[in-house]
């Protein structure tokens, strides 16, 4: 369970927001072979949109996995 961070938007300083996770391809072969090894988690306000991505890691089993669906 993720725990709630003290989030306030840098535009519009509402805290109200939403939180994901997406997962990318990185170079030349991954996109070939369409392998999402690159991980990102985003924090959106939910008034104005304003997104923000932070870099996450991305295991080598989770990537096997991307192959396969």
């Amino acid at each position: 369970m993720m725990a709630k961070i003290n989030y306030q938007c840098p535009k519009c300083g509402h805290r109200e927001y939403e939180v994901g996770e997406i997962r990318t391809t990185g170079g030349f072969w991954s996109k070939i072979f369409d392998v999402q090894n690159k991980k990102f988690s985003h924090i959106t306000c939910k008034r104005c949109g304003f997104t923000e991505f932070f870099k996450g890691s991305s295991s080598t089993l989770g990537s096997i996995f991307d192959l396969f669906t």
